[in-house]
């Protein structure tokens, strides 16, 4: 039995959701990541004593870079981070909301139609 067009559409648009839904984890399981490493980073730095020779990678290259300055930067670099955070979250949120919300209306609609339960994947 072929599903009605309306259905057939529902469920593209809720497979494209889906797939919004992956690029959203991915990002956060990033910025998770890289606010991880900005804050191991910065517990080491702050185990270094003041007059310590401190370096950074910029590319291939290790530069010397004043710990001060380095500091900042990584607080700054946190910060950010924390903001990216929650603006994904909020984000992931958003889109499960909605994943929920067309699930239900293809059930409704399926049901409906007399096609059997299921989304078929």
């Amino acid at each position: 039995m072929e599903l009605p067009k309306n259905i057939q559409h529902q469920i593209a648009q809720f497979q494209q959701a889906q797939q919004q839904a992956q690029a959203i984890t991915m990002q956060k399981q990033s910025v998770d990541m890289q606010i991880k490493e900005a804050e191991k980073a910065l517990e080491e730095l702050n185990k270094v004593e003041g007059d310590s020779e401190v370096y950074k990678t910029a590319g291939n290259l290790l530069i010397k870079v004043d710990k001060d300055e380095v500091t900042i930067e990584l607080e700054d670099k946190i910060e950010t981070l924390k903001l990216r955070e929650k603006t994904v979250n909020r984000q992931e949120e958003r889109i499960m909301a909605k994943l929920q919300e067309m699930q239900s209306s293809i059930q409704e609609a399926m049901q409906g139609s007399g096609a059997p339960p299921g989304l078929g994947n």
